[in-house]
């Protein structure tokens, strides 16, 4: 990643959240706003491995997809310049919103159960939502995902008109973006004059 006291320091934006909450959508807008590139890592790896993520499912299970996701976050997406939209399970086991905020900067998205149910509910791609009482799967997995969803980034309601969440990301990433620019600086400075007094 190009350092963060140069001109063209982009750290990637990092798009969280649960199935549904418009990451995909939301990541598309930002990416060109800022003239970024627009990157989902599910896409990527269906694509990497020449299947569907159903496929991947059926074929090789959860552990073998989740692997799947750590490489590609770990070392098959472009280091600056992207807004990657994460898969919903992205960041819900050991240390990977530890791992994600070292690569760019991260925001969760978060919509209420009944939003999430009729965005999700005429989909048959995605198996982590095989159930017989789809409301009851949403709401149970949202339990679960969420502390890792707040542990990955600043957390933010989705709001039903695209551009208001849109708006909302931006701020967040300039101001994101400003904050590691100016740690820089003030590291750069210290570092100076330790070297000063070192003389």
């Amino acid at each position: 990643m190009t350092k963060p006291d140069s001109p063209d320091f982009k750290p990637n934006l990092y798009l969280v959240g649960f199935m549904g909450t418009g990451k995909s959508v939301l990541g598309k807008r930002v990416a060109k706003k800022l003239g970024y590139s627009f990157v989902d890592s599910d896409l990527e790896i269906e694509k990497n491995e020449g299947m569907s993520i159903r496929e991947i499912f059926d074929k090789f299970g959860e552990k073998k997809f989740r692997e799947l996701e750590k490489n590609f976050i770990e070392n098959g997406h472009p280091e600056s310049g992207c807004v990657v939209s994460c898969g919903g399970g992205l960041v819900c086991r050991d240390d990977m919103p530890e791992i994600l905020k070292k690569k760019g900067i991260c925001v969760s998205l978060f919509s209420y159960p009944k939003e999430i149910f009729s965005r999700v509910s005429q989909s048959d791609d995605r198996p982590m939502l095989d159930s017989k009482d789809l409301m009851d799967r949403i709401v149970e997995l949202l339990d679960k995902r969420t502390p890792f969803y707040m542990r990955s980034g600043v957390a933010i309601a989705t709001d039903k008109k695209l551009s208001v969440t849109e708006d909302h990301i931006l701020r967040i990433y300039r101001r994101k973006l400003k904050e590691m620019k100016s740690s820089r600086k003030s590291s750069a400075r210290c570092s100076l004059r330790q070297e000063k007094k070192a003389r």
